[in-house]
């Protein structure tokens, strides 16, 4: 018997006994707390986020770049200059001189500072991927504690395509160098609206 037959025997032999699969799946979820738990997470990777009440200083952040002469897209109708649907068709080598896009995120995740981007609201693909600053607008209500509470309210069949965004862009070599914005935005700021207050 060669060496080879002789493992598998020895394994067919040994295999431990075959258990069930769970009906389903059921994970812990962060379930208090979850806008100081999605700020600390977002502090730890390098974001940066605030609570506010309403979008006026949101809005009075995007007029500030512009008047100081920098390109933005402003995602949101309800900011000063609306004009995401002009970047629609856009190539990379004009989105990249965009300095800031302001966007509306639909889910965040209090686990990892994810936060969910469809297609829609993003109009252009490279949108948030080429920008040099990145502003996420998010509704608090849409915060969720894991990425299991992020799933179950994504509607692919309406969304298509989207993609989880968290934090700015890094990247560290084997010697352990962060570069910061090396491949997508220098910074990530996410302002997390509270209704009702």
């Amino acid at each position: 018997m060669s060496s080879r037959e002789k493992i598998l025997k020895a394994i067919k032999n040994n295999k431990p006994a075959e258990t069930a699969l769970p009906f389903e799946f059921t994970f812990e979820s962060i379930t208090e707390n979850l806008t100081e738990s999605y700020l600390q997470v977002l502090y730890g990777i390098g974001g940066a986020g605030k609570v506010v009440n309403d979008l006026g200083e949101v809005d009075a952040i995007l007029r500030e770049k512009i008047l100081a002469g920098e390109e933005i897209v402003s995602g949101l109708e309800s900011l000063s200059s609306y004009n995401i649907k002009e970047y629609a068709n856009r190539s990379s080598s004009e989105i990249e001189r965009v300095g800031t896009s302001f966007l509306e995120g639909t889910i965040a995740v209090a686990e990892n500072a994810a936060i969910w981007m469809p297609e829609q609201n993003l109009v252009n693909r490279l949108l948030p991927f080429l920008c040099q600053h990145l502003v996420i607008i998010i509704e608090e209500n849409n915060i969720v504690g894991n990425m299991h509470d992020a799933y179950k309210k994504i509607k692919v069949d309406n969304d298509g395509y989207g993609a989880f965004i968290a934090g700015p862009s890094k990247t560290a070599d084997i010697e352990q160098s962060l570069v910061i914005g090396a491949h997508g935005p220098i910074s990530l700021q996410v302002f997390i609206v509270r209704p009702g207050v």
